[in-house]
């Protein structure tokens, strides 16, 4: 049972702030877990991006940056 009857609202709300491409919900270790994939152009969105999930939903935050087959292509293309 949810304790906050705006949860659901309160989510959905959060994904369209941050303009999410893809949410996963799934139990990782016993804990709710969500996933969110979300394009930073840069470090500094960081912040904007985790204080919601500490604040609004007392949760754990980690992020792992990824690239496209493209990124993989420049970078190393850059290396020689």
């Amino acid at each position: 049972m949810i304790k906050n009857p705006q949860f659901m609202q309160n989510l959905e709300d959060y994904i369209k702030k941050v303009n999410a491409e893809a949410s996963y919900f799934f139990e990782a270790g016993g804990d709710r877990t969500f996933v969110f994939i979300v394009n930073l152009e840069s470090s500094d969105m960081i912040p904007s991006v985790a204080e919601p999930l500490f604040q609004d939903f007392g949760a754990k935050v980690e992020f792992h940056p990824v690239m496209v087959l493209e990124d993989l292509k420049k970078a190393l293309e850059h290396m020689g």
